[in-house]
């Protein structure tokens, strides 16, 4: 044994009066977890690959495997945890950068948990949703601060252009290269049955998607892979990347070895090169820089397009915000620090950014005493989980939210969070064609509209209950929201009373 060896995490419980040696799980695992013993008859498994994505057991004709947590472990310590130590270990081993997948798992605050929606009772009635007209539309872009009226009166109804979901929902930025073909036909599928859009993350826009172009919102990030007129034109909106959630303040790095065949001439980079985007925009040093790009953007699609300018959820998010607001964007999206990614560094992944909850609230507080909160609409991701979280995010201000992990999720991850070593068992974050294959594009649409249509239904009926017709009517207003088990200093950021008050 090698001095950094640490009994494998999960162990696998065969039931060998069930198990009929049928060899299904060594055929799905793509991870060689299990083998077959001709000799004895028997399958094996060698446990320290087993990164317990549940294919195995979900695919099991017999049901005989369960995976379970060892109980094995390192001597306890408050302050020396065993994942701390295997960490060190494997840093120690290799001398590099620790790297994850998908969100931060540390149990930091969910703020969404503390908050609970008002009911109307008695003197303000209820809505059916089931029997009275209920509006889940929103429009996302610039709106006017006052009624306008023409030289001869009539109102002025031009407005910039405008975004039109029918609900308050996106599929946010996942990049074709870091998810599979299937996977992002499934977003695109599913994002123009519902009337919603879907973004297409920073690797471009394969060439068989440009007939989705009007649920598309095509990337643009720093190291502007797969960006050109066409591509531009494509989408129903154009996204400025300057951050995401999960790794504010660095840049994006896709090995070589997913650089293949579509998605090598997609981004437009020779096959086997890796694809790393800068930490910065090399363009961008100010919101003076921002400004132009902005406008260099809208005069290249002329000016029919709104622009979103994505950012992390950083200490000083409300002063950024404010900035972008005057640089000409449409659109502020902004990424909690929960937000999933295919790969970032562990660290950075786990101890920087802020939760969205409090950016949010913080955002739109600070647009409104600028008296510039029309001047853009807000998208907010980070862990939206349920309908539950997208009308407390409405509440607090925001115009819609960004999914991406719950997206996956009805794709049928199971959060095994291992999407960096591309051996997806599920289809979804690989390239492998063999698993590719595995997820059926119309199936993962079904499952995706089915969620959407799922969480609309509950909208109308969190709205309905609190005696609120529309999503507009909701919009910021925080009086339907109470905080339970948080602090002064928490209330007051969020703009919320206490539960009893």
């Amino acid at each position: 044994m090698s001095i950094e060896f640490i009994y494998p995490e999960f162990e696998i419980i065969r039931n060998e009066n069930r198990c009929i040696s049928c060899r299904v799980c060594e055929r799905q695992c793509a991870n060689e977890v299990h083998s077959y013993d001709e000799k004895h008859n028997i399958m094996k498994c060698d446990e320290s690959k087993c990164v317990n994505c549940q294919r195995c057991v979900s695919f099991c004709p017999t049901r005989a495997l369960k995976i379970v947590k060892s109980d094995c472990t390192l001597r306890e310590n408050a302050n020396w945890s065993t994942e701390t130590i295997k960490e060190i270990h494997k840093q120690a081993n290799s001398g590099g950068v620790l790297l994850s997948s998908m969100g931060n798992p540390k149990p930091l605050p969910v703020y969404w948990d503390k908050i609970l929606i008002n009911a109307s009772q008695v003197t303000n009635p209820s809505i059916d949703p089931l029997r009275e007209p209920m509006e889940t539309r929103v429009y996302l872009g610039k709106k006017p601060s006052k009624v306008q009226r023409k030289k001869d009166g009539a109102l002025d109804c031009t407005l910039p252009p405008q975004l039109e979901l029918s609900m308050p929902v996106m599929f946010s930025a996942m990049s074709y290269g870091s998810i599979s073909y299937n996977a992002h036909k499934s977003l695109a599928l599913a994002a123009t049955e519902l009337g919603i859009l879907y973004n297409t993350g920073e690797g471009g826009l394969h060439e068989d998607f440009y007939c989705y172009g009007e649920n598309t919102v095509v990337q643009v990030a720093s190291g502007r892979f797969g960006v050109h007129a066409d591509y531009l034109k494509a989408g129903a909106a154009i996204e400025i990347k300057i951050g995401q959630g999960a790794k504010p303040g660095i840049g994006g790095h896709l090995p070589g070895a997913k650089i293949v065949g579509d998605i090598s001439r997609t981004r437009m980079i020779p096959e086997g090169s890796d694809a790393i985007s800068p930490a910065p925009h090399h363009d961008i040093y100010s919101i003076e820089d921002l400004r132009q790009l902005v406008f260099s953007l809208k005069e290249a699609t002329e000016y029919k397009k709104p622009v979103i300018v994505k950012v992390a959820a950083v200490h000083n998010i409300a002063a950024i915000a404010s900035g972008i607001a005057r640089s000409g964007a449409d659109i502020i999206a902004i990424d909690g620090f929960r937000g999933g990614t295919g790969a970032a560094p562990t660290r950075i992944r786990d101890h920087v950014g802020i939760p969205i909850e409090l950016a949010l609230a913080a955002v739109d507080q600070r647009l409104r005493d600028e008296g510039i909160r029309s001047n853009v609409s807000l998208v907010v991701g980070g862990s939206i989980r349920s309908a539950a979280d997208v009308v407390k995010a409405i509440a607090l201000g925001a115009d819609a939210c960004y999914v991406a992990t719950a997206a996956l999720l009805a794709l049928g991850c199971h959060l095994c969070r291992t999407c960096q070593s591309g051996k997806c068992n599920w289809g979804i974050a690989t390239q492998r064609p063999e698993l590719v294959k595995r997820l059926n594009p119309a199936t993962g649409s079904e499952r995706l509209i089915n969620l959407m249509t799922a969480w609309r239904h509950e909208i109308k009926e969190f709205m309905g209950g609190m005696g609120i017709n529309s999503i507009e009517a909701l919009r910021g207003n925080r009086l339907m929201l109470r905080g339970i088990g948080l602090t002064e200093k928490e209330l007051e950021i969020l703009g919320i009373s206490h539960a009893g008050e």
